[in-house]
């Protein structure tokens, strides 16, 4: 399907982007298909996809499989009610994230989005001290930390994030310790863990809950620290009774080289959030998993229930594409997969921090990261991408790749060689 000027020109003036001025709009590419690791433009051009759909897209485009189960599973029902209902694909889709999760996260809340999923994992944090007799309405986190754009989700986002900075004053205020330091692949340094620690001595009668991303920091920032970090924020949490919620919506499935980014460290949180990749990237859908106890206190509390429920909560056809997908890692083949995009990452990238405009290279399992000198100009950096045939969607200072883990060696050559390309060019810096 082709677009015509005028189809362009009405996005442009009618149609919001994420992040995006509807005064000064970015340009948008026009996709029309999308295939394997390749997205389609309408004017026949094939761009090698280095974002996954925002880490989502794992299995790459148009998988059979995928397909093929979204197409039985509409011709019995697309959409039911989850209250007083239920049917065989949430069933069976709680069934296999109980049993491929933490063992003690045992009770599954199906959700519309990342962003959703963490709003319930604080309710579910604030309603557990609620039926404990406290009243607990902060929540501790990490600086550079982000867990999406709704409003319960911002208010434990890095207040100082340029994403978000504009809402201080409307948002809760939380607790923000400094993020640690001791890279993922270098020392560990002990201090990292003080702030936290003083933090948690200081007002733990009143934090409800410690959340943060295991591992990577994504939009943040994408950070990638050291997992003796995470050891010892489970440690304290254990000894001051607090709950600790894991946001693994970006580094769960696989990404990080692990099924979740929580077994680099071998700890478990009490509530876990899990979304993006948990469909494949085909349709929209969250987990936010939490232990029995939790579970337990909440429905023995006042309310009897924990209060919330999406209307479009386990929606059938969402969760028979996460079935599939998550049938397809269970096959196993994802572990070479990812592997083999770490080392060729490394060979790749790491060379790369001899050039003038690169502060730092960064690498874990599917994820490359350039950080830079200077924030990078998104419309020019965009188009010179999109010429080169690549999908690859910077911000700030930061130009990585996330790219599906069946994506090939050559292609994955060419966005390597498309961010080499772009970081010998100041004109695309501001």
């Amino acid at each position: 399907m082709l677009l015509s000027n005028a189809d362009l020109e009405f996005d442009q003036r009618y149609i919001w982007h994420p992040y995006t001025s509807m005064t000064h709009p970015l340009p948008c590419y026009p996709v029309v298909a999308a295939h394997g690791y390749h997205l389609q433009l309408d004017d026949g051009r094939e761009l090698v996809d280095g974002m996954s759909s925002w880490w989502a897209a794992i299995h790459g485009y148009n998988h059979p499989r995928l397909n093929q189960a979204l197409q039985q599973q509409i011709a019995q029902m697309s959409h039911v009610m989850f209250g007083g209902i239920t049917h065989p694909q949430a069933i069976a889709l709680c069934q296999r994230l109980v049993t491929i999760t933490p063992a003690p996260l045992e009770c599954v809340f199906l959700a519309d989005s990342g962003s959703v999923a963490v709003e319930v994992a604080l309710k579910m944090a604030l309603q557990y001290w609620q039926a404990r007799g406290e009243r607990r309405a902060h929540f501790l986190t990490l600086r550079h930390g982000y867990h999406g754009d709704t409003f319960g989700a911002m208010s434990v986002c890095d207040p100082h994030n340029a994403m978000h900075n504009l809402y201080q004053g409307y948002l809760p205020e939380h607790l923000f310790a400094d993020a640690p330091r001791s890279r993922f692949d270098g020392e560990w340094y002990e201090s990292d863990i003080q702030p936290l620690r003083d933090m948690l001595e200081t007002h733990r009668h009143d934090i409800a809950a410690v959340i943060l991303e295991p591992v990577v920091q994504g939009a943040g920032g994408m950070r990638i620290y050291h997992p003796i970090y995470l050891k010892r924020v489970r440690e304290l949490c254990n000894n001051h009774g607090i709950l600790l919620i894991a946001d693994e919506i970006a580094t769960g499935f696989g990404r990080t080289g692990t099924l979740f980014a929580c077994e680099h460290a071998d700890i478990a949180p009490d509530i876990l959030c899990l979304g993006k990749a948990l469909t494949g990237g085909y349709l929209t859908l969250s987990a936010t998993l939490t232990t029995r106890n939790v579970a337990d206190t909440i429905s023995n509390g006042e309310a009897g229930c924990f209060m919330h429920g999406p209307t479009f909560m386990a929606n059938p056809l969402a969760c028979a594409a996460a079935n599939v997908s998550l049938e397809l890692l269970a096959d196993g083949e994802w572990q070479q997969q990812v592997m083999a995009i770490e080392r060729q990452l490394r060979a790749e990238l790491v060379p790369l921090l001899d050039a003038a405009l690169v502060e730092d290279v960064r690498v874990l399992g599917a994820i490359g990261v350039l950080e830079t000198t200077r924030p990078v100009d998104v419309a020019r950096v965009q188009r010179f991408f999109v010429e080169r045939g690549v999908w690859i969607r910077p911000f700030g200072k930061l130009l990585y790749v996330i790219p599906p883990y069946i994506i090939s060696q050559q292609a994955l050559t060419r966005l390597t060689r498309a961010l080499r390309d772009a970081v010998q060019r100041p004109e695309l810096f501001q």
